[in-house]
């Protein structure tokens, strides 16, 4: 568990210096421009975010703040560069951390979508490995199970480290009108069964 809640733009710096430790080792640790080209990648994030200079300025400097980001420059480097530390500083093992920094990248999945993507970051044996790895993140209040929602098969994860809501939450009867996402899940629902109704119906 950790008391520090981060933002959209700190939760995507953070979540990229994982995915390139990994994945991009040669290029670790990312200067300024490298981490900002890295936030705003159009592939494997969502959402696409268009974030400034400024803006990944200051998101690395709050990560410093708390201890989960430092500048790693070398001697006669001419940009400052900076790699993450919150692996070590939450005691996370490489599953755990590939986990969440999905998550941070690409907001909640679940535990098939994990194992499918994660393999430049960890190589998990299965998704029930994953599922494992979620549940120890969960006994650490650094991940949550959010509750099936209409029209979706399989239950999806969520990290804890940000006070926004991750909109998950079915909307209670009566209190309030569906979201259009919410409507496009019922519609797909009932074009399921009307499908399936359509096979059985006898010839």
């Amino acid at each position: 568990m950790t008391a520090h809640r981060l933002d959209t733009a700190q939760l995507r710096v953070l979540g990229c210096l994982i995915e390139k430790q990994r994945t991009t080792p040669d290029a670790y640790p990312l200067s300024l421009n490298s981490l900002r080209l890295a936030c705003n990648q159009a592939t494997n994030r969502d959402p696409v975010l268009d974030l400034g200079e400024p803006e990944v300025r200051e998101a690395v400097q709050r990560l410093s703040q708390i201890g989960w980001v430092r500048l790693a420059s070398g001697p006669g480097s001419r940009a400052a560069k900076y790699r993450q530390l919150f692996e070590e500083s939450l005691g996370l093992d490489p599953a755990e951390t590939a986990v969440l920094g999905l998550l941070f990248l690409r907001g909640p999945q679940t535990a098939a979508e994990l194992k499918a993507r994660s393999e430049r970051l960890h190589a998990f044996d299965s998704s029930d490995d994953v599922a494992d790895t979620l549940q120890r993140l969960e006994a650490r209040e650094l991940a949550q199970l959010l509750p099936r929602r209409p029209g979706q098969r399989e239950e999806r994860w969520t990290h804890l480290l940000t006070d926004d809501s991750p909109g998950e939450e079915p909307a209670a009867a009566g209190t309030a009108p569906a979201s259009l996402e919410q409507r496009l899940a019922s519609i797909e629902e009932r074009l399921d069964a009307l499908e399936r109704g359509v096979v059985d119906f006898p010839s």
